[in-house]
């Protein structure tokens, strides 16, 4: 064995994990694929002492930050199997290495399909965004749209309306409740049935074009594609719950034994500083139960940085 637990996935849920199991003495291998899910964002948002900062500076600063605690490394790899081994874990990377470990921490995220609709990959993480405590501050006053195609979606939009006066629900032809109708219409938002045909602007959101050449000009567009687990997680079989996310037990453990899950990849409520208490929260749990199950096995042993300064 040469970890204690193995980190996969380098964002804000791993990173902070990481750093609260570096300060815990443990012997901890971080993963990173290097293929972030918020790739295509400029900036994080709603962070407190990060608002604003790009995607690539928080996880160059975490990094650095990580550097302090020797016990934790860095492996620029995607983690592509993890198989029991007697009471250990053997993780296998895309770079042909392997690691013994007694847990492996998932944090994945999910994978997000975004809708078939001409222009849309290209305005994803720009124009299009699912989080307005995220995205709306940036936009806020300006024409909106929520692609709302469920009366549950439909509902949701009235919170945008702290944001802007001017929304516009696109159901995509489907049949909205009345009763839901009737409440975005006592609050001043539009509802547009028509399909939406392709959306227009390369960068910024222009306008959205409808399935019968109608074109109304929106510069912000919120939607919820759906979501998919990571590849690892359908690899390695893990039990989901009624909405696709990963199931975990109290101890952030999913149905595979000493493989646990923190982040996106357990729940529908996803942003960046939920995903860093998520991860501290799941690598504090690691922690005590490590450190307990060693010091009933006779005391930990001597770990890199273990020594004060």
């Amino acid at each position: 064995m040469n970890q204690d637990v193995v980190i996969v996935g380098g964002g804000p849920a791993g990173l902070s994990a990481a750093l609260t199991l570096g300060r815990g003495r443990k012997q901890v291998l971080l993963c990173d694929g290097g293929a972030p899910r918020n790739a295509a964002a400029d900036q994080i948002h709603n962070f407190v002492t990060r608002d604003g900062t790009p995607p690539r500076e928080f996880r160059r600063m975490a990094r650095e930050q990580l550097g302090a605690y020797p016990s934790v490394s860095l492996r620029d790899a995607a983690v592509v199997d993890v198989a029991r081994e007697g009471e250990l874990l053997r993780v296998r990377t895309d770079d042909g290495a392997e690691h013994l470990t007694r847990r492996v921490l998932l944090t994945v995220g999910v994978v997000d399909e975004v809708p078939d609709i001409p222009g849309a990959r290209g305005l994803w993480g720009h124009s299009i965004a699912q989080c307005p405590y995220c995205h709306g501050w940036e936009v806020r006053g300006l024409p909106w749209g929520v692609l709302a195609p469920s009366a549950r979606l439909a509902e949701w939009a009235l919170l945008l309306t702290g944001w802007t006066d001017d929304l516009i629900v696109f159901s995509e032809g489907a049949d909205l409740p009345p009763d839901v109708v009737a409440r975005l219409s006592q609050a001043r938002v539009r509802v547009e049935p028509r399909r939406i045909r392709r959306l227009l602007g390369e960068t910024q959101l222009e306008a959205v074009e409808l399935e019968d050449g109608a074109r109304l000009a929106r510069r912000m567009l919120f939607m919820h594609p759906r979501q998919r687990p990571a590849p690892l997680v359908e690899r390695l079989g893990l039990a989901l719950d009624e909405q696709g996310f990963v199931r975990v037990d109290d101890q952030k453990q999913s149905s595979m034994a000493g493989v646990h899950v923190a982040g996106d990849a357990t729940t529908p409520l996803q942003a960046a500083i939920v995903a860093s208490s998520a991860g501290m929260m799941a690598a504090a749990l690691l922690n005590h139960a490590l450190t307990v199950e060693a010091a009933l096995k006779g005391g930990p042993s001597t770990r890199p940085g273990s020594a004060r300064p």
